[in-house]
């Protein structure tokens, strides 16, 4: 590993928009009447329900348990009733599963986990087993469940952990205010996860527009045995291939994951999650969430139970000041926009963001101009124009011969195109097109 971060190839460089609420601290937001907790928040299967409508439930009673090795349980953000078993719109749009609890006011805990005061000298895998109890997963979006990625295969071998406190996404702030104010959590985490892993260290990696964090962290650092390495600004320096590449010179194959090169990445707030999980015995049912954008009033981080409406944190937020033009779950450049103020937050829901009417340029989708820009900024080395135009004429098949399930998502090209085509959305549906002829096929 050098001292010295790499430069992936390609990238870009969005206004990052965080001056709205880097300054902000984080507000716990207030006990509220009623939550809808989402059943599936994690990739994989889904949990299995153990609660009825007019259970009686406190804070981090269980409500379903996981449903296989890659999944994970879900558990109550407060004490009240189960009122329903109902449905609302999910973060893709989709109407999906959930409980619905209404709150006594009381927030009283079920008697939590047993905290493990003595992390350095219990076994890896009842360490392991904690974290996959507490039900933490990736919060940095992806929501895969922690202990899936805590449990390498045989014959892989892990050498690297790398905490992810990039935070390269527009807007978001919710991470860096995380590491600034939670700063020896995090380092916690870093050493916890190092331990169940079978390592002597870590790394946390950090964009250097955030040199307070960094600054916080490697005091932090110190204390736990572990390191920070400040990173160049280069969108998407968080993905997790190009953060592998960054910090150890590793370039993981197309179709491999991390754990092929001897690596494993977490979110610096699932290692906080696994800090509370581990250390004081408390399961994940809260996340720090940024509320910003520039028709909102007041821009912030607030500390978000599970199942709180997005309708609250713009509420929370001081309300708009202008119509949106858009909402979206997550940042400008990978966030899903949003057609109801009825979604809830999710374990990894890192932003909810208002795009005000003057900064959305609308996909005119005119003919390429080979000017080949996509391909200059796409990290991943393939070639966004001409699968674009595979998934124009359906060539489905030949978008994948052109290595689309290797498209991370990032947007890079659709940001860059001067012809303003539909690119990470031509994408999306190939993956999916994809995925389904495969399902066919059996």
């Amino acid at each position: 590993m050098s001292d010295k971060p790499r430069k992936f190839k390609g990238g870009v460089h969005p206004n990052d928009s965080k001056a709205l609420s880097a300054h902000k601290a984080i507000e716990a937001a207030p006990l509220l009447e009623s939550y809808k907790v989402i059943m599936h928040q994690n990739i994989g299967a889904p949990p299995e329900l153990v609660v009825k409508k007019g259970d009686a439930v406190k804070k981090g009673s269980l409500l379903a348990k996981a449903g296989g090795f890659v999944s994970v349980p879900l558990h109550s953000p407060t004490s009240g009733v189960v009122k329903a078993i109902d449905k609302v719109p999910g973060p893709t749009g989709i109407s999906v599963p959930c409980i619905e609890i209404t709150a006594d006011g009381e927030d009283e805990w079920e008697s939590p986990f047993e905290p493990i005061a003595d992390w350095k000298n219990t076994d890896p895998a009842e360490l392991k087993q904690r974290v996959w109890d507490a039900g933490v997963v990736g919060m940095g979006g992806a929501g895969f469940p922690a202990h899936v990625k805590l449990s390498p295969p045989e014959g892989k071998t892990i050498d690297t952990l790398i905490l992810n406190g990039a935070e390269c996404e527009p807007y978001l702030t919710a991470d860096h205010r995380l590491m600034l104010e939670r700063a020896d959590d995090v380092a916690l985490g870093c050493a916890i996860i190092a331990r169940i892993l079978g390592l002597e260290t870590g790394v946390i990696g950090v964009e250097n527009n955030k040199p307070d964090a960094i600054a916080a962290l490697r005091d932090a650092a110190v204390k736990h045995g572990v390191t920070v390495q400040a990173l160049p600004v280069n969108y998407p320096q968080g993905a997790e291939k190009q953060l592998i590449y960054a910090i150890t010179g590793r370039e993981v194959p197309v179709g491999k994951l991390p754990m092929d090169v001897g690596c494993v990445v977490q979110n610096v707030a699932s290692a906080t999650a696994i800090v509370d999980a581990v250390v004081k015995g408390v399961p994940s049912i809260e996340r720090v969430t940024t509320v910003t954008g520039k028709p909102l009033v007041d821009p912030g981080n607030w500390l978000f139970r599970i199942g709180t409406p997005i309708s609250t944190a713009l509420e929370l937020a001081g309300g708009i000041t202008e119509q949106p033009a858009k909402l979206l779950l997550g940042g400008p450049m990978m966030g899903i926009a949003q057609s109801s103020l009825n979604v809830t937050v999710m374990k990894n829901t890192s932003g909810v963001l208002l795009i005000a009417q003057d900064e959305v340029s609308q996909y005119t989708s005119e003919p390429c101009i080979r000017c080949g820009r996509c391909v200059e900024c796409c990290p991943m080395s393939i070639l966004p124009a001409t699968i674009s135009q595979a998934v124009e004429n359906k060539r489905f098949d030949w978008a994948e011969k052109l290595n689309v399930m290797a498209c991370i998502e990032c947007g890079s090209c659709s940001y860059s195109c001067p012809s303003h085509r539909p690119l990470n959305q031509h994408f999306k549906r190939a993956k999916v097109e994809i995925q389904a002829g495969l399902r066919k096929k059996g």
